[in-house]
């Protein structure tokens, strides 16, 4: 009897740098490079690219995380501007350096599990094709002509 493979969930999987399908293998060969392939189950990465999705949404939640600490920390303690500086610099490096590789290979986690990929249109708009049921050119309807009045 053969027991049902449990996929891993893609935030899961993410939060772990693991492979999307198995779970077990490394996702990444460098610190932000996508392996060629999973080690384990042989899960071909071609079709993971995530873009600059990981690195936008991480320095604009880190960005207003920190900024946002930092306002409340400089009003109620008002400390000097070198503290405030450095306080901003560890903050924002620390936090998106530490947040960007699980974010990266969450996101291609869910490119795995919904299975995305390139756009493809079904029909390119040609003309008279399309989807207007409403013949524009004509104010009185379908079927309808100024001739019938």
């Amino acid at each position: 009897m053969d027991l049902p493979v449990r996929l891993p969930t893609s935030l899961r999987a993410g939060m772990m740098c693991r492979c999307p399908r198995c779970s077990q293998g490394p996702l990444f060969s460098g610190f932000l490079e996508v392996a060629p392939s999973c080690e384990i189950c042989g899960l071909d990465y071609g079709f993971a690219d995530p873009a600059d999705g990981p690195a936008f949404f991480v320095m604009t939640g880190i960005g207003i995380l920190v900024m946002g600490g930092w306002a409340w920390w400089a009003v109620a303690v008002h400390p000097p501007a070198w503290q405030q500086y450095l306080a901003i610099l560890v903050g924002l490096l620390g936090g998106c350096l530490a947040t960007l590789r699980p974010v990266k290979a969450w996101l291609i986690a869910e490119q795995f599990v919904h299975k995305a990929g390139e756009g493809h249109w079904i029909s390119l708009g040609g003309h008279g094709t399309g989807g207007f049921v409403i013949d524009r050119r004509n104010p009185r309807g379908p079927g309808r002509s100024s001739a019938g009045r």
